[in-house]
């Protein structure tokens, strides 16, 4: 049986995986730690990498060791043509838009992040 995500649930998931950006926030801030960092200060649901774009589908990885691999950008927007009122497709458009762009700069963040302190401008 294919799997069959509605434009609500890959909100919902998208919107879920935005809201764990906090979270990279002490990640990012362990890796500033001039000792290594004790991992199991960090919460499970840490985001440790975020790989692809949003043509191809990302890839979300949690210090927990769990993934998740929401809908393409392209699926994404499809599932909100489901929609009767036309109001409703472009917001849902527009929210899955912008939340594809914070899971790029999620993984902005973290490359960022990761790089010797040295190679980092600001």
């Amino acid at each position: 049986m294919p799997l069959v995500v509605r434009p609500r649930r890959a909100r919902r998931l998208v919107t879920a995986l935005l809201a764990a950006v906090p979270l990279l926030g002490a990640g990012a801030a362990a890796l500033h730690h001039p000792a290594p960092p004790d991992r199991g200060d960090l919460p499970g649901r840490t985001i440790v990498a975020v790989e692809g774009d949003a043509e191809n589908g990302f890839s979300v990885f949690r210090l927990d060791g769990t993934s998740e691999h929401p809908p393409t950008l392209s699926e994404s927007t499809a599932e909100c043509e489901e929609y009767d009122d036309a109001t409703e497709v472009a917001v849902c458009i527009a929210e899955v838009r912008t939340s594809f762009a914070g899971l790029a700069d999620v993984q902005l963040s973290l490359a960022w992040a990761q790089r010797p302190p040295h190679h980092r401008r600001r």
